[in-house]
């Protein structure tokens, strides 16, 4: 059985809806076992008091962080002073930052050179820096299992946006599947995948509307698929073709 990588979870408890917490937790469970979660704010504020319904449900540690000079955010160098603190006891494999601030650029940045693996988890307005600093970016907007259409803050009902399918994505596609495949042009899904995840942190079939990566390539017309049984397998893998 192959162990379980341990990770660290910090949350920007100023920065992140508490609505997502759920989804979240879920999704971050998909890459390892968080031995760690913490969540920093001014516990004293009524900006962050829906979090303090939550936390208990999803065994979160708050960590309490005064703002000790306005239009300076103090919860920010917490975080990044527990990020070091935890990196030097070696205690666990991977960090998961969750906030959409750019802040976090350069810690996210020091976590890698450290050898560590570091997803990032934040809303759509997440700055670039910050996203192309971690080996995996996830969007929140797209772990919502609600409908598709849920309350905005106004109590609107608001539709899920699914980015749209562009030729640069089209030519990210087509040069990772060149880049893996084999003499004959076909290259292992996991393979791809994992290569895009290099090149664009922040890929994710969600991000279109697709749970999966295979039926993102089985909507497009510039692919072929082919699936392959293995012997004494009940498992398929799945290969992918650039059409010629």
């Amino acid at each position: 059985m192959i162990e379980e990588k341990k990770l660290a979870v910090l949350i920007d408890g100023d920065n992140i809806p508490s609505r997502y917490v759920k989804e979240m937790m879920e999704e971050i469970a998909k890459y390892g076992r968080p031995t760690i979660k913490r969540i920093y704010g001014d516990w004293t504020s009524p900006h962050v008091s829906k979090w303090k319904n939550v936390l208990l449900e999803s065994a979160i540690t708050p960590v309490q962080q005064y703002a000790y000079t306005q239009g300076k955010n103090a919860t920010d160098s917490a975080m990044i002073i527990d990020a070091m603190d935890i990196l030097y006891a070696g205690d666990v494999d991977g960090f998961c930052l969750v906030s959409s601030d750019s802040d976090f650029t350069k810690l996210a940045t020091r976590l890698r050179e450290a050898g560590k693996h570091v997803i990032g988890i934040g809303e759509k307005k997440t700055p670039n820096p910050f996203i192309v600093a971690c080996d995996k970016f996830i969007y929140l907007e797209i772990l919502h299992k609600d409908d598709e259409e849920e309350k905005s803050g106004e109590g609107k009902i608001t539709t899920k946006k699914y980015d749209k399918i562009t030729p640069n994505l089209i030519r990210l596609l087509k040069n990772s599947v060149s880049d893996a495949a084999d003499e004959d042009g076909w290259a292992f899904l996991g393979d791809v995948g994992g290569l895009i995840l290099k090149k664009q942190a922040n890929f994710d079939s969600r991000n279109f509307g697709f749970d999966k990566l295979t039926p993102l390539f089985q909507s497009l017309k510039g692919f072929e698929i082919e699936t392959r049984t293995q012997a004494n397998s009940r498992f398929k893998l799945i290969y992918v073709r650039n059409k010629k």
